[in-house]
């Protein structure tokens, strides 16, 4: 989360929108995001029904969801998908900004 904070700007340049969608309740998600100062939209996700939604995997022996990373285009289409194996597992903004530059240059 924290490397997609710093590039918030960055993100939001390329015409990106960041949501970051979480398995705590509405209330916990709201505390975190004011501490944390978040620029990008949070959505509490406590029942999971955004995360079966995308089959992002929930292992309780490895802390709870395993990472997703998506880029979906502006028309609702799944363009990119990370499925995290691990909690370190998250692609690097630089593969991010690239997925969304060539999808801004093919859109052009």
């Amino acid at each position: 989360m924290a490397r997609l904070k710093e590039d918030y700007y960055r993100f939001a340049g390329r015409g990106a929108v960041i949501l970051a969608v979480g398995p705590n309740d509405a209330e916990a998600f709201q505390r975190y995001w004011q501490n944390e100062r978040i620029p990008f939209i949070g959505l509490p996700d406590p029942d999971h029904t955004v995360a079966r939604l995308y089959r992002q995997e929930v292992n309780l022996f490895k802390l709870g969801r395993m990472p997703l990373n998506c880029v979906i285009d502006q028309k609702g289409n799944l363009r990119f998908a990370h499925y995290g194996k691990s909690m370190r597992d998250i692609p690097s903004n630089r593969e991010l900004f690239r997925v969304i530059d060539e999808l801004n240059a093919s859109s052009n």
